[in-house]
């Protein structure tokens, strides 16, 4: 069975489009995005049921659509009301192509107000949970209680389904819950089934795709891996490839999967910045000269770095030179390896779609991600990126396929500026030997709790104040240190995690007792948002 993996032979961007729908799976579903914020998680979700999907603009083409042949459509949320002048409207003939579509929430109210339904602004706007029950028996809802709870985010409602459509189930306060049409396979639900506060959205979903799609939900990363690694080996040839090491899953896993591929027409680039956790450095050396045996290229570059942030407290300068210092030494030893022809990133599906930067995607540039195009135009190489497929979630999994350690493939996440931007206010050497040891104590303490594969991000915060405290019988005035943990689904969200009190205690005490100038520790109780999950 084809499956979607397989990577482009050249660095031409339509022949990139091109290779990659040629070696998609037949079974495949397209996410329209109508700027929604779960547009990437209905996309988890789908995938999740070993259905490979792709998100695409909403207003995308009827012949990109057919081209692609997806098995089915599914239309997202989105802020606007179908009424307003300028809401985004997909081609009202994408509901005669014979496609099964799937609308959600604002997706329900396009595909009723589209085919002779009626939309209007609700009483008042439904957050939050409801009780929906079912009305009429029906393949989108096989497996499912009469009741059943759900999450509700909407202004406007469908009010008026007129001939077209048959309301098949409903809530209190919303009369149409959920529709199918009576000829075509277009299917609405107001509620969103891809959150977990919708706990049997996934059986929905699996209605949807394998019964009314007809997808046999074949799907897996194995599939992934075989796939990708015959395309790399036939699109490098014997021409060598440059991988940079940041610490992080994301570049381990391009790594290991590319030696896979290439063995050892493998270079890998350590940039050591001296803002690493503490042991990282070391931790990535072992693992890519013992385990993976690839040529690795270490460059110790600390000093650099310090120089070019002495005196610096703002956040947003700090990365600037980080980053622009990063290009420089990256550069530098890259020029010292010889025939290479291709830098390898470790971007993710999230990224090329925040960036703008996927075939069909979603319009609006969200971000510029640093992993999406900038480094390989400076350094004149070629781009392979083998994960631009995948979620987060997925590139885990991955890891683990690939025989990486457990300890690095479920890592916390890490700005890439590193430490830098933890040490709040000036960087030095004493601050940063300050915080690498409290952080690695916060960490030290949740793992040996069993908690740090439940909490998403934990790290130890320097701040730039002292305050006064009282060790022995001598009066102190040293730092004080936050500590942060969250936790999160998709990092666009997160609140702070309820640690157990002697957990808390434990971290507190051993900070204080052990990383010398620390006379205060803090927990941050701040939630994503208003708060961000970084301190900068």
């Amino acid at each position: 069975m084809s499956t979607p993996a397989s990577r482009p032979r050249t660095s031409s961007p339509v022949d990139e489009l091109h290779t990659r729908e040629r070696t998609l799976t037949e079974q495949h579903v397209l996410v329209l995005d109508f700027g929604s914020q779960y547009a990437q998680l209905i996309a988890r979700r789908v995938r999740e049921q070993h259905v490979y999907c792709d998100i695409v603009r909403y207003d995308i083409p009827l012949q990109r659509i057919r081209e692609r042949a997806p098995r089915g459509l599914i239309l997202s949320g989105g802020p606007a009301s179908v009424h307003e002048p300028g809401a985004p409207h997909c081609d009202p003939a994408i509901f005669q192509m014979g496609i099964p579509v799937l609308g959600i929430c604002y997706g329900m109210q396009l595909a009723c107000h589209s085919l002779g339904g009626h939309v209007e602004q609700a009483e008042s706007r439904e957050y939050g949970h409801a009780s929906c029950q079912t009305l009429k028996e029906d393949r989108l809802l096989e497996g499912l209680p009469n009741s059943f709870d759900v999450w509700m985010s909407h202004g406007d409602q469908v009010t008026n389904t007129g001939t077209a459509f048959v309301p098949i189930a409903h809530t209190d306060t919303c009369p149409v819950a959920a529709v199918r049409h009576t000829q075509l396979p277009v299917y609405g639900l107001q509620f969103h089934p891809e959150v977990t506060h919708t706990p049997l959205g996934s059986t929905i979903l699996r209605n949807f795709l394998l019964d009314v799609c007809g997808c046999s939900g074949t799907w897996k990363l194995g599939d992934f891996v075989s796939a990708t690694v015959a395309s790399l080996r036939e699109r490098i040839g014997t021409q060598r490839v440059i991988c940079g090491l940041s610490g992080g899953v994301d570049s381990a896993v391009t790594a290991a999967l590319l030696h896979e591929a290439i063995g050892e027409q493998l270079s890998c680039i350590l940039v050591n910045n001296g803002m690493l956790r503490k042991g990282e450095r070391e931790s990535i050396v072992t693992e890519f000269t013992r385990h993976f045996r690839t040529d690795l290229h270490v460059v110790e570059a600390e000093e650099r770095f310090l120089e070019v942030l002495a005196g610096v407290e703002d956040p947003q300068e700090k990365r600037r030179r980080i980053g622009a210092t990063f290009i420089e030494c990256f550069q530098q030893e890259a020029k010292t390896i010889e025939d290479a022809a291709y830098l390898a990133q470790g971007t993710l599906y999230p990224d090329v779609i925040e960036s703008g930067a996927a075939p069909d995607g979603p319009a609006a540039t969200i971000k510029l991600h640093h992993n999406v195009g900038g480094l390989p135009e400076q350094l004149g190489f070629k781009l392979v990126e083998p994960l631009r497929d995948l979620f987060k979630d997925e590139v885990r999994r991955l890891g683990e396929e690939l025989g990486l350690p457990p300890d690095l493939i479920w890592r916390h996440p890490f700005p890439g500026p590193g430490l830098a931007v933890r040490c709040l206010g000036e960087v030095t050497r004493e601050r940063l030997v300050t915080l690498r040891e409290a952080d690695a104590i916060v960490v030290q303490e949740i793992k040996s709790a069993g908690l740090y594969r439940q909490t998403s991000q934990a790290f130890a915060v320097l701040l730039p104040v002292r305050s006064v405290g009282v060790m022995g019988d001598s009066r102190t005035y040293e730092n004080a240190v936050a500590v942060r943990c969250v936790n999160t689904d998709d990092f666009m969200t997160a609140d702070w995690s309820r640690l157990p009190y002697d957990l808390l205690a434990r971290i507190s005490t051993r900070i204080i007792n052990e990383v010398k100038g620390v006379n205060r520790v803090t927990y941050d109780i701040s939630s994503k948002p208003p708060a961000t999950i970084e301190w900068e």
